[in-house]
């Protein structure tokens, strides 16, 4: 059988489905290793420290000696604790933060399924991630972890709403849910971006799309938990919160599924909202490209960007002081949730007004 029928049959399919979740699953992976170095590197650049650096040049190794440290600790679990419930909890965690980015596509024709409801998939995939923590502060059979596991859904649900009203408002823009043509609809420069209306055609609303920019990378923070939102494991009130009694392997799934969810809602805010692998400016040129060159140009703009926002994140950990709890659910349901609902209700009616205007 000549190699190109080989995989137009379903075991062909098949093996290349896994390659690419490997390649994937591998990439991420490995910029984890890398964001997590420079997460704190940046902390202690902010507090006028060096931060690792003496595994490896600069300090580059950091990761893999953490990852190899965590790797061969015993696990200890507690006498008291469901051992099932236990044990399942990080793996679930990791599992799920993985299985959302089969939807995000990273360069143009780069993306593992590339279906039509993206967004509601991803938006269906965070929302089971609480249980992960809920199930690990509750299997723990201890008061602090159990109280980080119920302050986790708390602030989870909360943050959640306003995350899909803010989506609504770049589906009614874009008119798909589908992530490939979300940002095939920012192409031409940036801006054409949706953080500023989707294009100079949408200009009256661009104010609105702006101040849903930033809700959405407001509750981004509070979603994946990161400070000034990190009450479930807020160390002077809970110790380590959901995850006080975890060590070895566990507590390294539990870590690599929070950064895993970071970085993808990094990603989320480069795709919705700043063009995805689209370049900041006009590029007909790419045409005359091989496509697996026009790929990787995408890809570099797409890292590029998720990087930032990222650095961003890290950013805010290093300087904004920590939320009480009562200031973290009045920001998500007293302002976020009626400003991201009035937002949705403009762009719909901006929309409607412009298609019957012929814009």
């Amino acid at each position: 059988m000549p190699a190109t029928d080989f995989w137009a049959t379903g075991l062909g399919w098949f093996t290349l489905s896994v390659l690419q979740i490997l390649a994937v699953t591998v990439w991420i992976l490995l910029s984890l290793a890398f964001l997590l170095l420079a997460d704190r590197k940046i902390w202690a650049g902010v507090q006028m420290r060096k931060g690792p650096n003496v595994v490896g040049p600069f300090g580059l190794l950091q990761s893999f000696a953490d990852f190899l440290k965590f790797l061969l600790k015993e696990i200890v679990i507690p006498a008291g604790a469901d051992k099932t419930v236990f044990l399942l909890a990080p793996l679930l965690t990791f599992v799920l933060a993985f299985a959302a980015w089969a939807v995000v596509p990273l360069a143009p024709g780069w993306v593992i399924a590339d279906v039509n409801v993206a967004v509601l998939y991803i938006f269906a995939i965070s929302s089971l991630g609480v249980y992960g923590i809920i199930m690990g502060g509750w299997a723990s059979n201890s008061k602090y972890p159990f109280l980080g596991g119920l302050r986790s859904a708390a602030q989870m649900v909360s943050y959640e709403v306003s995350i899909g009203f803010v989506i609504i408002t770049v589906i009614l823009l874009a008119g798909t849910m589908n992530l490939q043509q979300i940002i095939e609809l920012q192409a031409g420069g940036f801006w054409n971006w949706n953080f500023l209306g989707g294009g100079l055609k949408n200009l009256p609303i661009m104010a609105v799309m702006l101040v849903m920019t930033v809700i959405f990378f407001i509750s981004a923070l509070a979603e994946t938990n990161r400070p000034p939102f990190d009450l479930p494991e807020a160390e002077s009130e809970l110790v380590a919160g959901y995850q006080v009694e975890y060590s070895s392997t566990p507590y390294l799934l539990f870590m690599i599924g929070e950064y895993a969810n970071i970085v993808l809602m990094c990603a989320l805010i480069t795709i919705l909202f700043f063009g995805g692998w689209q370049a900041p400016f006009p590029t007909p040129w790419l045409a005359d490209w091989p496509a697996t060159a026009a790929s990787f140009f995408g890809f570099f703009w797409f890292f590029l960007k998720t990087i930032f926002f990222f650095f961003m994140f890290a950013m805010v950990k290093a300087i904004v002081p920590r939320y009480r709890y009562d200031q973290l659910m009045r920001l998500g349901w007293k302002i976020f949730l009626p400003t991201s609902l009035v937002a949705v209700a403009l762009v719909a009616g901006w929309r409607v007004y412009s298609r019957g205007a012929g814009l």
